[in-house]
């Protein structure tokens, strides 16, 4: 997608999974690439359709919670791609967690009952609910791992100041209270997630995704609580079957360790397994879109110049 370039286009990011292109002072193109990503390393197939399923579930939550604080999307043009407001980001990245699961387990399997400074109650297993969501914060690393961090050291570290602190985090737990009710709709239990802001023009922003099997972990509701009693393994649906298989074959992401090879019954079934999810997430058939990079560009260009660039 490098080739690519709009008109008024200044300058352009390519992400893990995502290229963002930037026009003007204010307006950003972001397209959901086919890439994937795990243990934050790009693997080494692209996956059919998964950029349509996450730009298409990003926006149908982003629309969702539009009335709990304002968002960044203006448009989603073409299938992989949407078409929203330029913010100032903060440099963090904001997990809530309902559920004792993945790096809280992990951490809490250590000994550990501070995470990120948030206190998780003795006496869980994993999957438990916790009694309320709790917020671990982690820094918005620009290449390589993200790392855990306190809000003192946010605020000491200017990254935020405490009312910014303090607004993110109301926004963050309503988003997280929403995202459970859309989930329960359609039969599922919302596990973790995480959302990041920015700012524009000093107004605090939702940036970037949310609610998509990328970002957040979902459990299938129906036997959830059973499940939990009997010490059975949960029924997940999120991007987690990738990591576990990227695990069983001894890559987690560190040094001298080899990414696995893919092959192609193995891409055609993450691909199916990330259409099941949209299928399941938004409750309605997905319909695959093939657009030339020539009609992408021509929807993308009518967006923005009623920007008025």
């Amino acid at each position: 997608m490098n080739k690519i370039h709009f008109q008024g286009q200044t300058s352009h990011y390519s992400g893990k999974v995502r290229d963002v292109y930037y026009i003007g002072d204010n307006w950003i193109v972001m397209i959901a690439s086919n890439r994937i990503s795990a243990f934050d390393v790009i693997l080494p197939k692209p996956i059919p359709y998964k950029g349509q399923v996450l730009n298409q579930i990003a926006s149908h939550m982003l629309m969702a919670c539009q009335d709990i604080c304002p968002n960044w999307l203006i448009s989603t043009p073409a299938p992989q791609v949407s078409v929203g407001k330029k913010c100032v980001p903060f440099k963090i990245e904001m997990a809530v967690r309902g559920t004792l699961t993945g790096h809280a387990w992990r951490t809490y399997a250590s000994g550990k009952r501070t995470l990120c400074g948030a206190v998780m109650p003795e006496g869980l297993k994993e999957h438990d609910l916790f009694p309320m969501p709790i917020i671990t914060p982690s820094t918005k690393a620009a290449e390589g791992h993200d790392e855990d961090i306190t809000p003192d050291e946010i605020i000491s570290r200017g990254l935020a100041t405490k009312e910014e602190w303090n607004q993110i985090c109301e926004y963050a737990l309503a988003l997280f209270e929403r995202g459970q009710m859309l989930a329960k709709k359609q039969g599922l239990v919302l596990a973790d997630t995480k959302y990041e802001f920015g700012t524009i023009d000093g107004v605090i922003t939702l940036m970037d995704e949310i609610h998509t099997p990328d970002s957040s972990r979902y459990f299938i509701l129906d036997g959830f609580a059973e499940r939990q009693s009997k010490g059975e393994k949960q029924k997940q649906l999120s991007k987690e079957f990738v990591r576990e298989w990227l695990i069983e074959n001894h890559f987690m992401g560190q040094t001298g360790q080899q990414v696995p090879e893919m092959n192609e019954s193995w891409v055609k079934e993450i691909s199916q397994r990330y259409i099941d999810l949209y299928e399941r997430l938004i409750g309605e058939p997905f319909m695959p879109q093939d657009m030339s990079e020539d009609e992408m560009m021509d929807k993308v260009e009518t967006v923005l110049s009623r920007l008025q660039l």
